[in-house]
């Protein structure tokens, strides 16, 4: 018994670490699933305390796993992780029946799981939860008590630094689609056309993929008249489900992020809640890109007469220009309202947090190297 005790105290441990890392890496990440529970179980009010929550939750998650690694407080940690599964695991098994929320990111971005196999996951955990539990009293740690807080406390104050140096920058691990060197040309392949052909005489129909039938063979096509086509897109892979689209509704997706010249790209997907002093450095930055003969773009999930408003409060270039795109596929390129993420070709370059917006001349020299 003392094998299986210890075995589930090292396991549950290093999956809550593993798990708290993941998600505390990518903070608003993390609360940005939290909005997604409050809006199916109806507490949208509840919608400003995400971040907090998030940041939270985070470090409990992995201020037990230390815990439990390291084999303090085990029997206040016990008291806490087991009540805290029996929750997370009964919300699940809501998530694995009826899908209020289609992920609900228990592992963040880095590993995808399905509702189910969310579920599934809680259950194993929660039995070796309750191994922890009712054998609490049988760890012993090894040295003196005041070692137990100091181990605690270091971790925790190193996780609250990490997880508000995730917020004020970029994640410092990038586990989307929008990360740096991905190609985010919007379709790779092309789709297939087939044609069908209806026999003159029989009315047998056969299908060819185009170009492939007998065009240039005359008796062939005395006897075959053209029907029908079909197309089939099975083995297109999309990269990403963004759509850039016009005042009027144009689609220019490709057009931006498959630019052959470098495309700098701002994404402030909520003009109302975006850092207006940003603004001032894109503006900045604009200027000298547009004298480059390059192009700037703000694209944002705001509406028309948003963007005018906006456009007034923070005196941007007229020459600038916005587009409009969805903000849940915004917030995923860039955790930053607004971020800058520079293309060419259709791969992600670079991406700055407004934090971090760079001058030209040092986007130049770094990162522009034709």
């Amino acid at each position: 018994m003392k094998f299986i005790r210890n075995f589930s105290r090292l396991f549950v441990g290093v999956v809550f670490i593993f798990s708290g890392i993941v998600k505390g890496v990518d903070p608003l990440g993390t609360a940005y699933r939290i909005e997604d529970y409050f809006i199916a179980y109806g507490v949208e009010w509840a919608i400003p305390l995400s971040l907090i929550l998030s940041v939270f939750l985070c470090a409990l998650e992995f201020i037990l796993g230390i815990s439990l690694l390291f084999n303090v407080w085990i029997r206040r940690t016990a008291w806490l992780l087991f009540p805290i599964m029996i929750f997370f695991t009964l919300l699940t098994m809501v998530d694995a029946i009826w899908e209020p929320v289609p992920d609900c990111g228990c592992f963040g971005d880095a590993i995808k799981l399905s509702n189910p196999e969310t579920f599934y996951k809680n259950i194993v955990l929660i039995v070796f939860t309750a191994i922890i539990f009712y054998g609490r009293k049988k760890f012993k740690f090894p040295r003196a008590s005041g070692y137990e807080f100091f181990i605690l406390a270091s971790f925790g104050i190193g996780f609250l630094w990490f997880s508000f140096y995730n917020l004020d920058h970029l994640p410092l691990t990038d586990f989307r689609e929008w990360k740096v060197g991905n190609d985010m040309d919007p379709e790779n392949g092309e789709p297939k056309i087939y044609l069908i052909f209806r026999n003159i005489e029989s009315g047998e129909e056969e299908e060819y993929l185009s170009p492939d039938f007998p065009w240039q063979d005359s008796v062939w096509m005395a006897k075959w008249e053209f029907v029908d086509q079909r197309m089939d897109d099975s083995e297109v892979i999309k990269a990403h489900e963004l759509i850039i689209e016009s005042g009027e509704g144009e689609d220019l997706t490709r057009e931006f992020i498959c630019n052959p010249d470098y495309q700098f790209i701002v994404v402030a997907y909520n003009l109302q809640k975006t850092d207006h002093d940003a603004f001032g450095k894109i503006n900045t930055l604009f200027v000298e890109v547009d004298k480059h003969d390059q192009s700037l773009i703000v694209i944002t999930s705001s509406l028309k007469e948003e963007v005018t408003e906006f456009r007034r409060l923070v005196q941007t270039d007229l020459h600038l220009d916005f587009y409009y795109g969805d903000d849940a596929v915004l917030k995923t390129m860039v955790r930053a309202n607004p971020g800058l993420i520079l293309f060419k070709n259709g791969v992600v370059i670079a991406k700055w947090h407004y934090n971090d917006l760079p001058a030209y001349e040092v986007v130049k020299e770094e990162f522009m190297k034709d």
